[in-house]
Formats: structure tokens, sequence, C-alpha cells
């Protein structure tokens, strides 16, 4: 009998702990903060008619507790893991805020996704891709290790956008843009900017949408082709220069070189009234600069 029990028992604890299925609601205030850190897995966040938070998912087998609480105007959702980290920590959350809510996500090995969130967002993670809906509000979207994304509507906003490894991508953001990669491609599709500041290190960078109003852009890459292509009219002093790589302007003055016994090229002008700005340069690689 004793023989009989302990082998049942080293069966039970040879077991397989299961993941944690969660399902919880807070209310909340109908434009407050929601702070969201979930160690690993994957975060998605999208926002709702209710005043009120919902988590739903699974929590990994090893995870210490979910932290699910709300002080005042501010709820905070908290994947709590044991010190040392380890296995079995991976959780997959789906999160409903309140709409109008500004978001604060933090991740180190997860991808974050948020859909239909009005309020400001700062999203950041080490290892994962990150993608965003910007809608007239601010976003900061940063990765160390992965791909961010953010679609806006073309409304003015701020929008600060990096990683290290992997493409930065933005999609009909208006007003003023900040966005880098070390390793990867920054792309800018559609909007209008008063201030675009891009810059690569090893990658390409594709700039076509237009310029505001006395606008400035600064596009600038170390090893990697630029493209510009200007949509809309065009008013503004040009500058672009390039080390190893040749020069393309569909605007018409031709590229100088910058010295008879260096390869580098030059090009100044003036498109319009030159009320604007568009500074491009590149270390290793050609320059396209055409209008739209």
């Amino acid at each position: 009998m004793k023989k009989l029990i302990a082998i049942t028992l080293g069966f039970l604890l040879a077991m397989p702990v299961l993941a944690e299925e969660v399902d919880e609601t807070l209310d909340a205030a109908p434009d407050g903060q929601v702070d969201i850190s979930n160690i690993a897995g994957s975060i998605t966040v999208t926002g709702w008619s209710r005043d009120a938070v919902e988590v739903t998912g699974t929590l990994g087998r090893n995870v210490e507790e979910l932290i699910f609480e709300r002080k005042k105007d501010k709820v905070t959702v908290k994947v709590k893991v044991p010190r040392h980290g380890g296995r079995g920590i991976d959780s997959d959350l789906h999160i409903n805020v309140p709409q109008n809510s500004s978001i604060d996500v933090s991740a180190v090995s997860a991808d974050i996704d948020v859909t239909d969130v009005l309020g400001e967002q700062r999203l950041h993670t080490v290892s994962g891709d990150v993608s965003a809906e910007s809608a007239g509000n601010d976003v900061e979207a940063e990765s160390v290790s992965g791909d961010v994304e953010v679609d806006g509507d073309k409304s003015d906003t701020e929008t600060n956008a990096s990683t290290v490894s992997g493409d930065v991508t933005l999609f009909r953001v208006s007003g003023t843009v900040s966005a880098e990669s070390v390793t990867g491609r920054v792309i800018v599709d559609e909007g209008s900017f008063s201030r675009a500041d891009l810059n690569v290190v090893n990658g390409e960078l594709l700039f076509q949408a237009g310029l505001q109003k006395g606008g400035k852009l600064s596009a600038e890459t170390v090893n990697g082709a630029v493209d510009v292509e200007l949509v809309g009219d065009v008013s503004a002093k040009i500058d672009v220069s390039t080390v190893n790589g040749r020069i393309r302007n569909c605007f018409g003055p031709e590229p100088e070189r910058t010295s008879k016994y260096a390869p580098g090229w030059s090009l100044r002008f003036t498109e319009g009234d030159g009320d604007g700005r568009v500074d491009i340069s590149t270390v290793n690689g050609g320059v396209k600069l055409c209008r739209k």
C-alpha cells in the first residue's frame, strides 16, 4: 500500500501544471490611465465603449499572480513572475479598456498590439513586435528586436517610433514624427508633416508624404538608399548629399561632385518660396528625390 501511495504521489507531482485562464473586470474612469506589464507572451489592447477594464487570456503555469487593481483614475494590470524568471511565465492577455484611456504598456519578450484606443499611448518591448493605431492621439512605440508599425488617420499628432533590429513603418501619420532603426528600414507612407526626423544606420529609408507650410524633413542613413517622394505642393530649401552614391533629382537641378578627388555628390536648390526645409544625406547609398 505504501508503495502504491508513493507511486501515486510521484505521478501527481510529475504532472505538468496547466496555464491558468483569467477573466476579470474592474470599473474604470472613461478617460483614465491604464498601465500594463507582461514579461513574456503577448499583449492585445482594444478600446471599447464601456467604462471598465476587462482582462482575459491565460497566465503561464509559473506565474505568481495577476495584479489587477484600481487606484483613483489609474488601473494597473501586471503579471507578477518569480524574481529569477525562468520557463512557464509566458502569458497571453487580451485587455479591453475605455476608448479614451491613456495607456502605458511594457514587456520584455512579448508582442504588443493596440487598436481603437484614443488616448496617449506609450508602448515598449525588448523582444517583440509593436503594432498600434493612432486616431488623433500621440504614440510612442519602441522595440529593441522587432518591427514597429503605427497606422494613423492623418490627424496631426506626435509620433515617436524606434527599433534597434527591425523595420519602422508609419502609415497615414501626420504632424510631427521621429522614426529610427539601427538595422532595418524606415517607411513613411502618406500623411503631411510639420517636422519629420528619420534616421537609419543599416537599411533603406522611404518617404512618400507631404510637407505642411514651413515643414521640415530630415532623412539620414549611413548604409542604405534614401527614396523621397514629396506629395503635393513643395516649397522648401533642399540640401542633398552623399559620400558613396549618386543623386537622382526629378525637380530639375543637377547634382555636383563635392570634389575632383572624392566620390561624393551634393545638391542644393530652392523650390517654390523656400519656406520649408528638406535635408537628405547618406554615406553609402544613393538618393532619389521626386514629386508626386
